[in-house]
């Protein structure tokens, strides 16, 4: 940590998504298309995280999706990590709000800092001032899934609870849905990897929701294999509920 930087890790992992954010919808507002603008907000994002991280934070390892990993990570005892663009189709299609900036700091075995920005929407979410979900809502139970590849599992998780499916892009914008009362679950079981849930999960938790894997496990961050395929994020009340509801599909 730099002796001149009177940022808290809190504000860090805020002015990261934000900065990160605003690079994107600069990239965004140019005039490339397709894959060169999916390529080009990847690689501008990471080069504003990378830069901000060196500045602030020199000592500290990182694990992000656009960058090659490195060993070092596994014995330090901080590591931020960041999904410099999730949601990547969704921001080459204009003018699709539903892409994210995910910055997270793990530290010593848990993750403790966390922000996602929705920089298309102009608002960004974090651990220093974590958001309050609003009150529940009589219905259905509303599950976020993914608007172009729903996991098989998930409609059948669905269909056990009577529930109603509400497609969207982003990890980060699917797990901001719950705790903005936009659904009031995400289960997913698709295939991921830690960048994708380690902000909107640090997140989700600072707003007293339930987070686990979809075995009702916890979900655990800076391992060797960052692959994290599965994660359940909902209000804490519909948890068991849930997690029976997958346990039924998966002993089918």
């Amino acid at each position: 940590m730099s002796t001149a930087d009177p940022l808290s890790d809190a504000d860090l992992a805020r002015l990261l998504a934000d900065r990160a954010g605003s690079a994107l919808l600069e990239v965004r507002s140019g005039p490339a298309e397709g894959r060169e603008l999916k390529d080009a907000g990847d690689r501008r994002a990471q080069q504003v995280l990378a830069a901000l991280l060196a500045e602030y934070r020199p000592d500290d390892a990182v694990l992000s999706e656009e960058a090659a990993d490195s060993a070092a990570r596994l014995s330090a005892s901080r590591v931020w990590i960041i999904d410099p663009l999730d949601g990547t189709r969704e921001f080459s299609e204009r003018p699709r709000p539903d892409w994210a900036v995910h910055v997270a700091l793990w530290s010593e075995g848990d993750l403790i800092e966390g922000a996602v920005a929705l920089p298309a929407e102009q608002i960004t979410f974090g651990t220093d001032q974590p958001p309050v979900p609003p009150a529940a809502i009589e219905g259905p139970i509303r599950l976020a899934v993914s608007r172009s590849r729903p996991p098989e599992f998930v409609t059948e998780v669905a269909e056990i609870l009577d529930a109603e499916l509400v497609p969207m892009g982003s990890a980060g914008v699917k797990c901001a849905s719950v705790w903005r009362g936009q659904a009031d679950a995400y289960v997913h079981g698709g295939g991921q990897f830690e960048w994708d849930s380690a902000a909107p999960v640090a997140v989700a938790r600072a707003a007293g929701l339930h987070t686990s894997r979809i075995d009702g496990s916890a979900l655990e961050y800076n391992r060797p294999n960052p692959s994290l395929p599965d994660l359940v994020v909902c209000r804490p009340e519909l948890a068991d509920r849930i997690l029976r509801a997958i346990a039924e599909v998966n002993t089918r």
